[in-house]
């Protein structure tokens, strides 16, 4: 028998001792959780790190006659195959006759023809005041010149839009293909970011399926404008960070040392110290957010708020591993290689959208440099390509903080999530017998980017849901949500003198439809409720989703200029700040 020491003895004693009461919670968490506050979970900490899928039943297609083994191939290709079924369909809907109206409408004046001059000349040329007539003629005439344009906004939207012209020429589909097809993109990303976010095929593709149908989302996605352009890199980047972060913590949860039990234990040394190493997928959000920047600015506003985020993230993952001092190890370990990965990457990819404006000398202050005016500047050992473009953002910025002309449609923000304003693209009123129209009456023919307003005023409520999961319940999806709503939609609150539309709103559009997923998810009930509880959940929010749908049928006139009874139109002017 080996020998007895102190050691072994007070570790004997230690195994043999009943075990202490749990300490009672402070009191500040006590007075919290009358609130809805929750206890600090007690999940195996590699769980609460890398929260597994369910494991999905077979249930539901046991019911259409699916045997064991089909009914378990079908519930594993429901991953996929229900996100590319919304998809198609959001295609379908959004590629379907596209290229009506046969005009440039709204701001199409502007961007489809500075995109065909990219592909001429590399820079914005200069349009004949009749180009726009003599676009949609028959035949066509392009009446471009390589004379200089001032532009207001980056070339990497117009270069996109240019792919569409390239391969289908310059006519109202060429230059509305690229956004359609962004546009079906993003239903299939946020189907699958919604499942990786909320653990839930069923609700990822609910949140794929509302998007489809929102007006607003629905109309941009069939228009060549930029700010769908924009939204879809947003969506990208976010989706890239949600798999960074999955891996990242995993990385932290395999590190993690393994109790006598066989259960991961918290341990401060891998908390505070492990490095996480190469993150490609951080590096890709940073890429898509330098693309978002590159078609308008206030993808910058994104790129802030989600390299913060992703920061924030894994403060909170070394917290859960262990970590004594989550910041500082976060400071030290994670703080410059997130700026890496994002911000410089961002800030690279944004001046290599301007390739085609530096490698020519004929675009907008391309000679600023070299001009007597550039000469006096300071910064003069800097390239003179840079100090032109430089130059040229000043001027640009410039132009938009001191945008106040007023325009019919404008709106202020504070008004756009109950869709006080939208804008009328387009709007014709022809008569019995012309361009489709049957009614005696006359009919009316109108472009409206209107949100589907059922999903809007539900989605306000959502929107209180999230906030409150995220401030009382500690739930980081909910957080994640609000932070891509508020990156989106609060910075319009600064330049309330500024003239700017509803359809700006359009980029946080796809973090409404995650906001009302949740809170259907949480309207159908949790996982352990009853059968009746989940029934009646599951009517309620069966009922909520049908009528969001009827809504956009109802408005789908409207969405896509189809000549109807101007009595059908004006019965769909529920406001008359709609008119």
């Amino acid at each position: 028998m080996g020998r007895v020491t102190s050691d072994t003895t007070a570790t004997d004693a230690a195994a043999h001792r009943a075990p202490e009461p749990a300490q009672a919670p402070p009191v500040w968490q006590r007075r919290l959780r009358r609130f809805g506050y929750p206890a600090r979970p007690q999940a195996d900490v590699r769980t609460r790190l890398v929260p597994g899928f369910p494991e999905p039943s077979g249930r539901m297609w046991a019911v259409f006659g699916a045997g064991p083994a089909a009914a378990a191939r079908l519930t594993r290709w429901a991953g996929w195959a229900g996100p590319l079924l919304v998809a198609l369909v959001a295609g379908g809907l959004r590629f379907w006759n596209l290229g009506s109206p046969r005009k440039v409408i709204f701001d199409e004046t502007y961007y489809p023809k500075d995109a065909w001059s990219l592909l001429q000349y590399g820079y914005e040329g200069t349009w004949a005041k009749t180009a726009n007539d003599a676009l949609v003629a028959h035949p066509p005439e392009i009446m471009l010149s390589p004379e200089h344009s001032y532009v207001v906004h980056p070339p990497m939207g117009k270069w996109l839009i240019a792919v569409g012209e390239w391969a289908f020429g310059m006519n109202p589909f060429g230059w509305r293909f690229t956004v359609a097809l962004l546009g079906t993109l993003s239903v299939l990303l946020i189907c699958r970011i919604g499942r990786r976010l909320m653990r839930s095929t069923a609700l990822g593709c609910l949140a794929g399926a509302l998007l489809a149908v929102d007006g607003l989302h629905f109309v941009m996605s069939r228009t060549a404008l930029l700010d769908l352009i924009v939204m879809f890199w947003v969506v990208a980047a976010f989706g890239c960070l949600l798999v960074d972060r999955d891996r990242s913590r995993g990385r932290l949860a395999a590190a993690l040392p393994l109790g006598p039990d066989g259960v991961a234990r918290p341990d401060d040394a891998v908390g505070d110290r492990l490095r996480l190493g190469w993150r490609p997928w951080r590096i890709a959000a940073g890429l898509c957010l330098g693309l978002s920047a590159a078609t308008k600015w206030n993808g910058l506003y994104f790129l802030a708020a989600f390299a913060l985020m992703s920061v924030l993230w894994d403060v909170a993952a070394r917290r859960t591993a262990g970590a004594r001092h989550p910041f500082r190890s976060a400071l030290r370990r994670d703080v410059l290689p997130a700026f890496g990965s994002t911000v410089v990457v961002a800030l690279a990819t944004y001046l290599a959208s301007w390739s085609g404006w530096i490698a020519t000398k004929g675009g907008y202050y391309r000679d600023w440099a070299t001009s007597p005016e550039g000469r006096l500047g300071g910064w003069t050992w800097l390239p003179d390509w840079l100090r032109s473009l430089w130059h040229y953002q000043t001027e640009v910025y410039n132009f938009h903080t001191g945008l106040t002309t007023p325009h019919t449609y404008q709106s202020n923000p504070f008004s756009w999530l109950v869709l006080g304003r939208p804008v009328s693209y387009f709007y014709e009123d022809p008569k019995a017998g012309q361009d489709g129209c049957t009614a005696a009456e006359g009919c009316a023919r109108e472009v409206l980017a209107l949100g589907t307003p059922l999903l809007w005023w539900a989605a306000c409520f959502a929107l209180l849901y999230v906030l409150y999961r995220w401030l009382f319940k500690r739930d980081w999806r909910a957080g994640a949500i609000a932070c891509g709503v508020a990156a989106g939609y609060l910075p319009w609150f600064l330049y309330q003198e500024r003239t700017i539309f509803l359809f700006y709103a359009v980029v946080f559009v796809p973090f409404l439809c995650l906001a009302l997923a949740m809170m259907i998810g949480a309207i159908i009930g949790p996982p352990g409720s009853t059968e009746r509880r989940r029934t009646i959940g599951a009517v309620g929010a069966g009922v909520l989703a049908l009528l969001i749908v009827w809504n956009f049928i109802y408005f789908y006139p409207l969405y896509t200029g189809m000549p109807i009874p101007k009595s059908a139109w004006h019965q769909r002017m529920w406001f008359d700040s709609w008119v």
